[in-house]
């Protein structure tokens, strides 16, 4: 039997193909989002985590330094929830969990000048939280009952936003 296809347009279609693979690798496909993190502060100072689930659920919370470089991405806290958070919103203290959260990595002291991110996941990558980046100079500026998220403006651009607990449950989930 003879073949219909000359070996130069296989080759082709070969290369196409292992070029099409290649660049599905390096894509960056993401975790979809379902839920917003945020930070607020208890009214005796400690740090709050804050996250509000739009739908399905969240596992955990992880905090790490923020840097372009994936080698300098350390992580200096992680929290587990005892089970899956659903919709509606969550909240621990990052240094001393409690109500159904636990700490996987305890909280390492935090330095001035440093960018942080806290961010939320799921055990199995099904879902994520859309995450909060703040220095020590933008916790100072919190108070208690005020939530700072990664807003998204009308433009379509996000920036972080500080606003009341009531705004941030009737408005977190509204761009997720």
């Amino acid at each position: 039997m003879s073949s219909i296809t000359s070996r130069p347009t296989f080759r082709r279609f070969v290369g196409a193909v292992a070029a099409g693979v290649a660049l599905a690798a390096v894509s960056g496909c993401t975790v979809p989002s379902d839920a917003v993190v945020g930070l607020s502060v208890t009214a005796d100072g400690h740090l709050l985590g804050v996250m509000m689930v739009c739908g399905h659920h969240i596992d955990g919370a992880t905090l790490y330094v923020d840097s372009e470089d994936v080698n300098k991405q350390v992580t200096v806290g992680s929290w587990t929830a005892a089970r899956p958070r659903t919709s509606g919103l969550a909240t621990w203290t990052l240094d001393a969990p409690a109500g159904g959260w636990t700490a996987t990595k305890s909280l390492a002291p935090l330095t001035a000048k440093t960018t942080y991110v806290l961010y939320g996941w799921t055990k199995d990558n099904s879902w994520s939280a859309d995450s909060v980046s703040f220095t020590l100079a933008d916790l100072d500026r919190l108070t208690p009952g005020k939530v700072r998220y990664e807003g998204i403006s009308k433009k379509g651009g996000t920036s972080a936003v500080t606003v009341s607990v009531a705004e941030f449950k009737a408005k977190a989930c509204q761009n997720v």
